[in-house]
């Protein structure tokens, strides 16, 4: 019988060694590494967060909040750089989100009434 930790422990070194994550992990290095970057980011994940919350704890959308958020987004991909950093980090959360499915589905009879 295999152990689960293990398998757990091989499939985090698995994603840390992933092309996903090493160049996610190095494009954010690089944009974080300039101030003026890092700011602008910070703020646009900030509304980010502030409109997936309204939106999970309330169901409610801010037509305010959505806008500004697409007009910040719309500025930070005029950068080569803040955009490869978006760009790879949609490819590495669907990674992620690829195995937590994978993981699900492997327990789903379990869960089914």
């Amino acid at each position: 019988m295999s152990n689960v930790y293990d398998a757990a422990n091989k499939l985090a070194s698995e994603i840390r060694q992933s092309e996903e994550f090493i160049k996610y992990r190095d494009a954010k290095k690089k944009v974080l590494a300039n101030p003026d970057q890092k700011e602008r980011i910070e703020e646009f994940e900030k509304i980010r967060y502030e409109v997936q919350v309204l939106s999970m704890e309330k169901g409610e959308k801010s037509p305010e909040k959505m806008q500004k958020l697409q007009d910040l987004y719309t500025i930070l991909i005029d950068n080569k750089d803040i955009k490869e950093y978006f760009d790879l980090e949609v490819r590495f959360n669907v990674m992620v989100a690829d195995i937590n499915k994978i993981i699900a589905e492997s327990m789903e009879d379990i869960f089914v009434k």
